[in-house]
């Protein structure tokens, strides 16, 4: 039975207790190295190249954060260091989260719709990254997109469920993104999971069912 997005912000907030500090200490931590450091080089000097390369090189950091709730989702050994595994698989990491955005980025060149709807079915792709190690590339975001058929105004709507919650953070001045983020990350985790979940499930119905026929 599939989960409404009611549910899956449920269970997210139930694998969020006993790890809120964890959780908001991790995004901190992404938020200083990804964010504030490039506005320091941008300061110094705004025609500087190096905020741009240095958001490129903290693309598997990225992906560290979104696969740090997926461990907190399955209730896995945390600890800040899982932050920088990308970096331990740089290659395929890095290449595959640049290939997303640069795919999503054309797409947005055409139309915005477009490009939000590829950006949609391209989002499970840094957990199957951790999921699928044998997977990279091209590979990762078609599976990406082979799990998201169907899915995407689901995963949509449930992006769009925070919009409340996002306008009270931008009255605390942001500091409610904090405590905002951690949530849709766990809630974006626990859509992944469930989604494998279902497709393992129709496998298997779609398994009983040529046997049935044979």
């Amino acid at each position: 039975m599939k989960l409404t997005n009611s549910e899956i912000r449920k269970q997210a907030r139930e694998a969020l207790e006993g790890n809120w500090g964890k959780a908001i200490l991790a995004t901190l931590i992404t938020f200083l190295i990804t964010d504030s450091v490039p506005t320091i080089f941008s300061f110094v000097n705004p025609q500087n190249l190096w905020p741009n390369l240095w958001m490129l090189l903290c693309l598997p950091l990225h992906w560290g954060l979104l696969v740090y709730f997926l461990r907190i989702l399955r209730r896995e050994d945390l600890g800040l260091g899982h932050l920088f595994d990308g970096y331990n698989d740089f290659k395929r990491i890095f290449l595959t989260q640049l290939l997303v955005s640069v795919y999503t980025i054309l797409w947005s060149l055409l139309l915005i719709i477009p490009g939000f709807i590829k950006a949609l079915s391209y989002g499970l792709t840094p957990f199957i990254l951790r999921d699928r190690p044998e997977l990279s590339y091209n590979a990762a975001i078609e599976e990406s997109m082979r799990l998201m058929e169907g899915n995407k105004m689901k995963l949509f709507l449930l992006y769009l469920s925070f919009i409340g919650w996002a306008i009270l953070c931008i009255l605390t001045l942001g500091f409610g993104f904090l405590i905002l983020m951690p949530y849709i990350y766990s809630s974006l985790a626990t859509f992944y999971q469930e989604r494998i979940k279902e497709d393992q499930a129709e496998v298997v119905t779609v398994t009983e069912e040529a046997v049935i026929t044979e």
